[in-house]
């Protein structure tokens, strides 16, 4: 009995003298060096491709873009990767994984339109796949803007409008598009 009485003070001090060790963040923002849009139309294919291997600074990004028809409709979706790393991850299905927290602006500095076909658990946008309508013929800026823990219940946010959203942006990208 007096062992258990000698063992108890010295293993409750054992016990306050450890500290919790603080989990790994689970919202860590995640380096994304490739953005991809998929764009299908009823009678051709298109794909807007921005990478940049070591993120913001250093070399400039490679960007390409496929021209779109004019007036025609495309279903589009995103692709996100880290290929700083092997074998590349996959930053889509984190941000799908965690689509509450996540959600997508798009804007066109031109007649094309954007309309979000997917939806996070609570009925709000998130953006990684949508509709876009091209207008007549002409040269477009097209932005991509990603967003993290935006407030998607403030006025306009649901409506694809940027400026309530809150949160911070994780990638931003623009595409110079020729609608032919």
């Amino acid at each position: 009995m007096k062992m258990t009485y000698k063992i108890l003070p010295i293993l409750a001090l054992a016990l306050y003298s450890c500290e919790p060790v603080d989990p790994s963040d689970p919202n860590e923002e995640e380096l994304i060096t490739t953005f991809s849009v998929d764009l299908v139309g009823p009678t051709s294919t298109a794909t807007l491709s921005y990478v940049d291997m070591d993120g913001d600074g250093g070399s400039a990004p490679v960007i390409s873009v496929d021209s779109l028809e004019s007036n025609t409709v495309y279903t589009g979706s995103l692709t996100l990767l880290n290929e700083s790393v092997s074998p590349a991850e996959d930053i889509t299905t984190e941000v799908f994984d965690e689509a509450d927290d996540h959600q997508f602006f798009f804007y066109s500095s031109g007649e094309s339109t954007f309309t979000y076909s997917d939806q996070d658990n609570d009925g709000n946008p998130l953006g990684l796949e949508f509709e876009l309508t091209t207008g007549s013929t002409g040269s477009e800026l097209y932005t991509f803007i990603l967003r993290h823990e935006p407030i998607k219940t403030a006025a306009g946010v649901s409506d694809g409008d940027i400026t309530n959203a809150g949160g911070e942006t994780d990638i931003t990208v623009v595409f110079e598009i020729v609608v032919k």
